[in-house]
């Protein structure tokens, strides 16, 4: 009975599962006999290399974030933050030959997550995810860019894409390879920096009527160096309207005004007289303004100076320089009008006259004057065609 009992034992082991649940397998090996049983290969597991590595603090905002597998094929990346006023953003990015690059540079202050997928070996799906946080910036570390002309505008042929940044730009370089400008039909132009603060960028000649402009400031955080970055991207789209060039001749005392290469209209007018000459050379309408007042302490004069005179009402005038030259009616110098030059610089004309061009013109519009020793200068408001295109491409920091 104790051999039957053994048995009935050994009858029973040999129905008993093996430690991974599965049943076990019998043998029909002969007795006396061994036999090993083959391992099954495993893979090693996926291996991701990030920049910035996972669980990183204060990484900087100029950062490319990348992403790549070893031991497998990286399939999908995706990255994330959420803002300070509480959105998710996703940031986009390209997935190319095993790497995944960002499209942009990174926000301060905020944590991203980054979910990866990859494809192991044996076919099956690997998923990981990852964070870091980005070091905290104050605006005073932070470089804000404003870019004309607006967004939808339509200018003139001489409007150039103004650049203007409320801290100085240390690292001209580094930004300027971010702002970028391209038009239908294609024109060649250069960027070239008036200061640390603006920068231009003009085509070589008068911008084509019809002209579509693209500009992008891609600055979110790039370096301005000096310890400051780009506080964010801009862009704006802009067209070129029709061809509108007033040729102002201050000894003739007459200014054509030409619409698309035609004589659209002679207008008599005056310049700036002794000690208050109007500048030759090329201009651009910068603002056009209705019913204002013109101030001699605008343009330094006070009281009990020689050519002092009381506020004046205009009813339309067109900046052309930052010192206060405009093209604006002026019905008390009719008399000189298309005789002499008896303003105080602007380009006088009658209510008739100025009504008529106020009209016809657009910010970015062309003022060619004559007639005068006194040249325009840089920073002048739109002075920028008064440059050789050899002096003007050296203007640029690349």
């Amino acid at each position: 009975m104790a051999v039957l009992a053994m048995l009935g034992v050994t009858a029973c082991n040999a129905s008993a599962t093996a430690d991974n649940g599965k049943p076990a397998s019998s043998s029909s090996a002969a007795p006396g006999s061994s036999e090993t049983p083959t391992p099954t290969p495993t893979a090693d597991p996926v291996a991701y290399t990030t920049t910035p590595a996972a669980d990183a603090q204060d990484v900087a905002v100029d950062t490319r974030v990348t992403a790549s597998a070893q031991k497998g094929i990286l399939k999908k990346a995706s990255l994330s933050y959420v803002s300070k006023k509480g959105n998710k953003i996703t940031v986009d990015g390209t997935l190319k030959d095993g790497t995944w690059t960002a499209g942009e540079l990174l926000e301060p202050g905020v944590e991203y997550t980054l979910a990866l997928e990859a494809e192991e070996p044996d076919g099956r799906t690997d998923e990981s995810t990852r964070s870091f946080r980005t070091a905290n910036l104050s605006l005073d570390d932070q470089v804000y860019t404003a870019v004309s002309p607006r967004d939808g505008g339509t200018v003139g042929i001489g409007m150039p894409v103004v650049m203007r940044f409320d801290l100085p730009v240390k690292d001209k370089a580094n930004f300027e390879k971010h702002m970028v400008v391209t038009s239908t039909p294609a024109q060649a132009g250069s960027w070239y920096w008036l200061s640390s603060t603006e920068a231009h960028w003009r085509p070589k000649a008068y911008w084509k009527p019809g002209t579509k402009v693209h500009v992008e400031a891609n600055l979110n955080g790039v370096s301005a160096g000096g310890g400051r970055w780009g506080q964010q991207s801009r862009t704006a789209d802009f067209t070129i309207g029709r061809s509108l060039i007033a040729k102002v001749n201050l000894q003739t005392h007459q200014m054509d005004v030409m619409i698309n290469g035609k004589l659209a209209k002679r207008i008599p007018v005056t310049g700036g007289r002794p000690g208050f000459i109007t500048r030759s050379g090329v201009k651009v309408i910068m603002d056009k303004v209705t019913n204002i007042t013109m101030k001699a302490e605008t343009i330094g004069l006070k009281k009990g100076d020689t050519g002092y005179y009381e506020d004046t009402p205009v009813k339309y005038a067109m900046r052309v320089t930052n010192s206060g030259e405009f093209l604006h009616t002026a019905p008390w110098s009719v008399k000189d009008q298309g005789h002499a030059n008896v303003s105080h610089g602007c380009t006088g004309m009658s209510d008739a006259n100025g009504q008529w061009l106020y009209g016809q013109t657009r910010i970015g519009d062309v003022v060619e004057t004559v007639g005068t020793n006194r040249p325009m200068t840089m920073g002048n408001g739109y002075a920028d065609w008064n440059l050789s295109w050899s002096t003007w491409t050296a203007g640029s920091a690349l």
